[in-house]
């Protein structure tokens, strides 16, 4: 019952949070009289779906399941929702109806499937670039030598494993390592939910939602807007404390052999600054030298 009204609610401020960001302008609807409330009335959007009014309320009260992939492509059309939107929507439509994960395959636990060696030797042979596995849940679970030199600032004393999300919102030293902070923290934010459609059971993930909701205003205001977005490809800032200012490229890849983990890879653009103070810290990383640690690392720049 009440993974049921999780789902309803989820579906019920999903819908609700994209309909107001629509205005009868971008719809291509005239705009008569005043209006009570922001973005498109629930009349506007079923007229632009093509469906009764009565239907469309009952979806946006949460009542999703069984709704059929022609409702939800109509609703994905309506309601202009890009291509991560309109995934989530079918991953909310799903769970409703009762197909756990997105019919993906079962998770093992994620610190045990990033010990694999194999996966340890592939990151390690990745030698220009910052690389390392994530879970769903922001764990970063294993890093090449330049990464763990690169995430020093995360990784810090060891303990827990390190997770992106609380440096993110509950570490002062994350706005000083994310000279573009607000915009990490929606990006962070959108890949969680995003998560959190695909997979509404993961205790894990929930439980993390809770601690951040607890501790910052930051993420319970974002969380409450409901975007989602994938990470796929780009370019962020970083402010590293011992070689400066960074400006890299990152690709996230899939790791098929362990559904939910991806592999992500950050490089600069050759013959740049970046790319020479990633060098530098490279040079720091290489493994034949004894700082393989952060904290050797920025020992060893003294």
């Amino acid at each position: 019952m009440d993974n049921r009204h999780g789902v309803r609610r989820e579906v019920r401020e999903f819908l609700s949070t994209r309909r107001a960001r629509i205005t009868p302008d971008r719809a291509g609807l005239p705009t008569t009289g005043s209006r009570r409330v922001p973005g498109l009335r629930r009349s506007e959007v079923a007229t632009l779906a093509g469906l009764s009014v009565e239907y469309y309320a009952r979806l946006e009260r949460g009542q999703i399941a069984g709704a059929s992939s022609g409702v939800l492509e109509a609703l994905a059309r309506a309601l202009q929702l890009d291509d991560t939107e309109r995934a989530h929507l079918f991953d909310l439509a799903r769970t409703a109806d009762g197909i756990p994960t997105s019919g993906r395959a079962r998770r093992r636990a994620p610190a045990k499937a990033a010990s694999r060696p194999s996966l340890q030797w592939a990151l390690e042979a990745i030698t220009d670039g910052v690389a390392f596995v994530r879970d769903p849940r922001q764990n970063l679970l294993a890093t090449n030598a330049l990464g763990r030199a690169f995430y020093s600032p995360v990784l810090g004393d060891g303990g827990r494993t390190p997770n992106l999300a609380r440096f993110q919102f509950l570490d002062p030293a994350s706005r000083d390592f994310y000279p573009d902070w607000d915009l990490f923290a929606e990006m962070c934010v959108g890949v969680m939910r995003a998560e959190a459609g695909r997979d509404p059971h993961d205790r894990g993930l929930q439980d993390l939602v809770g601690e951040l909701s607890t501790r910052s205003e930051t993420f319970r205001r974002l969380w409450a807007d409901h975007d989602v977005r994938t990470h796929g490809t780009g370019t962020k800032r970083f402010r590293h404390p011992v070689v400066g200012e960074l400006t890299l490229a990152y690709e996230e890849l899939a790791i098929t052999a362990e559904p939910g983990l991806v592999l992500l890879v950050y490089t600069a653009e050759p013959g740049c600054p970046s790319a020479e103070r990633l060098g530098l810290l490279a040079s720091w990383a290489a493994p034949a030298e004894t700082a393989t640690t952060p904290e050797s690392i920025t020992q060893n720049d003294d």
